[in-house]
Parts: C-alpha cells; structure tokens; sequence
C-alpha cells in the first residue's frame, strides 16, 4: 500500500506572557507532533527586542533557559527532567496543556504535511517571525 501524499500534524504556537495578569502576549515559537514520522521538535523564535519594549522588566536569561528546556523535552534529552522520558505523543500533550505562567502554548492545532520538519519552518515563518513589511 502506498503512503500517503500527506500526513497529519499538530502543533501549538508557544507564547511569552510577561506579566500573566495584563494578558499580552508575543508568539516565541512552535512545537510540532507528527506521529506517523516520529516527529517531535520545538523551533524558538523569540524576538528579545520586540519583548523588551513589551516588558522591560523581564528576565531574559531565564526565560532562554526555560524555552530551551522545552526544546530538550522534546528532544526526549535524559537530563530534562522525567517528562522528557515519556513518549512523544505524551510529550506534545504535556507540553500543551494548559498553563498560568509567562511561558504558555496555544490550543492544538492540526495540519496535514509532507515532511514535518517543512511544516514547522514554514509555521515559525508565518506565525512567530517578525512581519515584514512590503514596500511596492
């Protein structure tokens, strides 16, 4: 039986929340789950510039270790801790589940993909990286 030309995906856009209680926010990145590839990866994409004139009271270091930490659960990396040693498909649940801190994933969503790693390239490029503005 032949694959099939596409295969479905989910993903959640990961989103700073400086200060939980004002309720804005700036997409930082993606995590994607593709389970017929064996697929789970978080791109980072924070624009440090953008969320210092949103918050310039907020700790950078801290907050690179944190989204670095989602990257290396992942990555299923042994000293992440033990949600990193789940499988993936818990993983990604884990990882979306609802949260009440600055670092917060979106509500799943799904797509359908040739190649995964593709898929979340071109996510981080559309919902995480700066717009760019078109002069004619």
């Amino acid at each position: 039986m032949p694959a099939p030309d596409r295969v479905p995906f989910h993903y959640a856009i990961i989103r700073v929340i400086p200060h939980v209680e004002r309720g804005e926010r700036m997409n930082a990145g993606i995590v994607l789950h593709c389970r017929s590839h064996d697929f789970l990866r978080a791109s980072i994409a924070l624009d440090e510039a953008r969320l210092l004139a949103l918050a310039p009271d907020i700790d950078l270091t801290a907050l690179r270790r944190h989204l670095r930490a989602i990257e290396r659960i992942c990555q299923g990396h042994p000293d992440a801790g033990p949600v990193a040693s789940l499988p993936m498909a818990e993983r990604f649940g884990w990882l979306v589940s609802p949260k009440s801190t600055i670092i917060q994933q979106s509500a799943p969503h799904v797509g359908l993909c040739h190649d995964p790693e593709q898929a979340l390239v071109a996510l981080v490029d559309k919902l995480v990286a700066p717009l760019r503005v078109r002069t004619p």
